[in-house]
């Protein structure tokens, strides 16, 4: 995270005693790339090591379906994730439809509160798309809505609390490193820069502790072998205090303020975050192209070193009118296919001042493998979109 953050109670000296001095509390120290880099500092009440037991778990991902495998033939794709079914919860319920050694792409459904879980392969990413839901987390709680990025930091113990309704997500997990602001968003010390689409005042973190009691309390912990359940003596949820430069944070994707221009600018004035091998855009409405010869919907363009998924939120993604894309879609465009707009698009966007649309979109550095998931879901008719 870019800027130092302070909740409940911590000592005035880090690494010195702290609490009732029967029972001091506990200190954690998550530190990033080796303790070189950003960290935090918790309080716990209890020691958060203490472990009764430890199991494998069942783990939905090592099933076919949800194993990537190359596309081939290289074919574009409409993945239609309204065809999926609801799953359970929001970590056990997700559905792996893309990934490679960077990164995993996945969607859920769900209407009832996860498992405690974390993960120890990289920050995970959950765009919500619909419904309201409530991260909780040792750092405290965050509530969270349709249009919310929220961004988990690797090895921080959550769960997805629903009270009500079904909550829809897109979720984009790191599988080795973090997902930041970008750097060419920062100044030499970490804060926002005046040219920046977003600043601190837009992110939110937890703002009190959030204290839970309880024992024997399960956790699932996804590692690089998959699903392991600890079982913890205490809950870990008795955080009493941290502070530092690292924890959970939402930003709606309302608060980016688009970078318009003359002519139709490239998609990195869209960047929203960066992680190991991939970028992550928002498209949000705003004023077209005002040159009087604009063309304003996007040329075709050959990214040649990236594989580029959109995830369509809401509006009128007049570039793709004519091609099934609607609300909930995703697009996955491989390196290697020449992709832009739809016949008639140019056209239609003559007269028009502003674009009403919502999207994310995930561009990563190495092919992405295609699970049986996706393929289940996909448009055969997508392909051949640009020829009708």
């Amino acid at each position: 995270m870019p800027f130092y953050r302070s909740v409940g109670e911590i000592p005035a000296k880090r690494h010195t005693l702290a609490g009732p001095a029967d029972q001091p509390h506990a200190e954690e120290l998550m530190g990033l790339n080796g303790f070189s880099s950003s960290s935090a500092l918790l309080y716990h009440r209890r020691s958060p090591s203490a472990l009764v037991s430890i199991e494998s778990a069942d783990d939905p991902r090592t099933t076919d379906r949800q194993c990537a495998r190359p596309d081939h033939p290289l074919v574009p794709r409409h993945l239609r994730t309204g065809d999926l079914p609801a799953g359970t919860d929001l970590v056990t319920g997700r559905h792996v439809l893309l990934a490679n050694r960077d990164v995993t792409v996945a969607v859920a459904r769900a209407d009832t509160t996860s498992p405690l879980h974390r993960t120890a392969l990289g920050d995970e990413l959950t765009f919500v798309q619909s419904g309201r839901v409530r991260l909780e987390t040792t750092f405290g709680s965050l509530d969270v809505a349709s249009g919310d990025y929220v961004v988990v930091p690797t090895a921080t113990t959550h769960r997805w609390v629903i009270d009500e309704g079904i909550v829809e997500t897109f979720v984009i997990e790191a599988r080795g490193g973090h997902i930041a602001p970008p750097r060419k968003y920062l100044g030499p010390y970490g804060q926002f820069l005046e040219g920046a689409p977003y600043c601190e005042r837009d992110l939110r973190g937890p703002t009190e502790p959030l204290l839970v009691d309880g024992h024997d309390v399960e956790v699932l912990v996804r590692s690089a072998g998959g699903l392991s359940r600890h079982v913890h003596r205490d809950h870990p949820f008795d955080v009493v205090g941290w502070d530092g430069g690292l924890w959970p944070y939402a930003l709606s994707i309302h608060d980016f303020e688009p970078i318009v221009g003359l002519i139709h600018q490239p998609p990195p004035v869209h960047q929203t975050f960066e992680g190991p091998g991939f970028v992550i855009c928002s498209f949000v409405p705003r004023y077209f192209d005002f040159h009087p010869q604009a063309v304003k919907v996007p040329y075709h363009h050959a990214n040649v070193d990236s594989d580029e998924v959109l995830f369509y939120s809401a509006g009128n993604f007049m570039s793709r009118a004519g091609s099934g894309i609607g609300v909930g879609s995703i697009s996955y465009h491989p390196a290697g296919f020449v992709h832009g707009p739809q016949p008639g698009s140019r056209e239609r966007s003559e007269g028009v001042d502003r674009t009403e649309e919502v999207a994310v979109m995930l561009d990563t550095f190495q092919p992405l493998g295609v699970t049986d998931v996706a393929r289940s879901i996909s448009d055969a008719d997508y392909a051949w979109s640009w020829s009708r």
